[in-house]
């Protein structure tokens, strides 16, 4: 099994793959790769957003699988939300609603999981973790072209406010190939080096979260921050070509697709096997426009950690000074539900993998951004490995199909990306499926990272990059 790092853009998976050349865990280097991410990936997530983690160990053959996603607040009981700011944003051509504003931030929980995954399974020292971030903000980052095209779909999330100086200087959005810099954003990263995770939650920096969401109408408050922790969720799995598949149990079924997947799926054709992929995404299909990142680490003892986080789209709320964009998770209406009350765990449909074999030894290490795309790609991506037996770049980079059901009641729909075989795509209209074909590969269908047998890889839809160590 080699060592290596996958992420969603190329400073990110090489922060992760100094920190393992420099004796660090797989866990040492998901977290620095992490909080990379919150530098480079600021499209996608961000230090005050949320997630999940999961962590095999190559000793005991144990999956353990961390929540550190955002919390509903209002446990201060002290004031009511504002209204929130209702946006649009069209994806694959359909406008889908969303809301952003200082009323949509939820409690953060990724600085604190973040601590929590080195404090279990990390071996360097924490400033050293944080350090590459610190020096990511402090001299900014390329923005791959992949991700400027995301700018342009979620840009009336990302512009307002102080949003406009860093993605839109001079009025003009950038492009691939310019500097993403956020000024103040090496302060804050500073900060939790220095101070641990603690300085975003009874530090000076929670102080001033809390300030900046009521001034602007948000409801949390000191007790919100105080209350959170990470907490550990059951571990599920299931069958697949031979192996067994486990994780976390997502608000979009993926660990329960997969069991749901033909026994004798390898010995099937192509058509039939689109049919039976199509068939059980189908089964638990959800459309969510909320964005995310992933990285996946396995370092050189065979231990791997897999982190998937998300800012959603961002709620156009910024910490005067420090650049941190506040995420937008209560403005994602699907996620909220009356049964949430303060102090409760928001759901997600974020899915950190991994896949070992019968005798407990790691073969892949996976996961994705993509909201409900998410499961999308996981399963297409591990059908590649497991059945069709590509290598990892192959198997992300092959063309992928999205079902969801006809919202007026009509035929289910596949969403395909050019190239996708014709004999599989002839089998999906024959069994009644409405073919949707997309004129590129696209952010849409999802970015997933890996590494495994296989190699390791992020996901050219946007501008990830994998590397064996």
């Amino acid at each position: 099994m080699p060592a290596g790092v996958a992420a969603g853009h190329p400073a990110t998976a090489e922060v992760g793959l100094r920190v393992l050349h420099a004796g660090g865990s797989a866990a040492d280097a998901a977290v620095a790769a992490a909080l990379a991410g919150c530098v480079a990936e600021t499209l996608l997530t961000g230090i005050s957003g949320g997630g999940f983690a999961t962590y095999y160990d190559a000793a005991s053959g144990a999956v353990t699988c961390l929540d550190f996603f955002c919390a509903v607040p209002g446990l201060d009981g002290d004031v009511s939300p504002g209204l929130m700011a209702p946006i649009e944003v069209v994806f694959g051509g359909v406008p889908m609603s969303y809301s952003i504003g200082a009323a949509t931030v939820a409690v953060p929980g990724l600085p604190a999981g973040m601590g929590e995954v080195h404090r279990r399974w990390g071996r360097l020292p924490w400033h050293r973790i944080v350090a590459p971030a610190v020096n990511l903000a402090r001299s900014g980052v390329v923005l791959p072209a992949a991700q400027a095209r995301t700018l342009i779909t979620i840009a009336p999330a990302m512009v307002p406010g102080f949003g406009a100086d860093v993605y839109s200087p001079g009025g003009k959005l950038l492009e691939g190939g310019d500097l993403l810099f956020h000024p103040g954003l090496d302060v804050a990263l500073a900060a939790l080096g220095a101070d641990g995770p603690d300085v975003y939650y009874t530090g000076w920096i929670g102080e001033q979260l809390v300030k900046t969401v009521r001034t602007g109408g948000g409801a949390i408050g000191p007790a919100d921050l105080a209350a959170y922790r990470v907490l550990e969720l059951p571990v599920e799995h299931a069958p697949l070509a031979g192996a067994g598949v486990f994780g976390r149990r997502d608000l979009n079924n993926t660990i329960p697709t997969i069991a749901t997947l033909p026994n004798d799926l390898a010995a099937a054709s192509a058509p039939e096997r689109a049919l039976a992929l199509a068939d059980a995404l189908l089964n638990h299909g959800r459309q969510r426009v909320g964005d995310t990142t992933n990285i996946s680490v396995v370092d050189f003892d065979g231990n791997a950690c897999v982190i998937t986080m998300t800012l959603g789209l961002g709620s156009g709320v910024w910490l005067p000074g420090l650049g941190v964009h506040l995420n937008s998770m209560l403005g994602e209406g699907e996620l909220m539900t009356s049964e949430l009350a303060p102090g409760e765990r928001m759901p997600s449909m974020m899915c950190p993998l991994v896949v070992i074999d019968d005798d407990g030894e790691l073969l892949i290490a996976a996961g994705s951004a993509g909201a409900s795309r998410i499961r999308t790609a996981l399963v297409h991506t591990l059908v590649n490995v497991l059945v069709k037996n590509s290598d990892m770049t192959a198997a992300i980079k092959q063309p992928r199909f999205h079902v969801v059901a006809d919202p007026d009641g009509g035929p289910p729909v596949a969403h395909l990306e050019p190239g996708y075989p014709t004999d599989e795509v002839a089998a999906l209209a024959a069994a009644g499926y409405q073919l949707r074909w997309w004129e590129r590969m696209d952010h849409y269908f999802g970015g997933a990272s890996a590494v495994g047998h296989a190699g390791a890889a992020g996901d050219p839809r946007r501008g990830g990059m994998g590397r064996l160590a």
